[in-house]
């Protein structure tokens, strides 16, 4: 049974922390995740209301990326993004997966075909007819 987040000092709702610490940019994005199943505490599919300590480990997915940290402190409220960051301690091999994962798309950005002139009105035009933006 999960005790209510109050009954321990420095716990706070996993939900509350995931956006205090800057890591979901709303609170309703933050509960929405964590009651999707997206969002794992040591490994386990918690709920909103999940009590969150120092110590325990944060799994979700960002984007298409698995983000892995371990939590430093609990905030008492959201801050600036220097004291966020200070609050968890990514993983070494999610910063791993995150550099390989930016070196694909920097290779992919790099063979992608590009014009050497933007394209003129009417060229604009057939491509938004392309795309189905008429």
């Amino acid at each position: 049974m999960c005790e209510p987040a109050d009954a321990h000092p420095g716990a706070a709702r996993i939900d509350r922390w995931l956006f205090a610490v800057r890591l979901i940019g709303s609170r309703a994005l933050a509960t929405a995740a964590v009651r999707g199943g997206r969002v794992h505490v040591n490994g386990e599919r918690v709920k909103p209301a999940h009590a969150l300590r120092a110590g325990d480990r944060v799994s979700f997915m960002r984007g298409a990326l698995e983000f892995e940290c371990t939590v430093a402190s609990v905030p008492p409220r959201r801050g600036p993004a220097r004291a966020a960051t200070l609050c968890y301690a990514e993983t070494p091999a999610s910063r791993a997966r995150g550099a390989q994962f930016t070196a694909r798309m920097k290779l992919a950005a790099a063979l992608t075909p590009r014009p050497d002139t933007r394209p003129q009105k009417h060229e604009r035009r057939r491509l938004r007819r392309l795309r189905g933006r008429i």
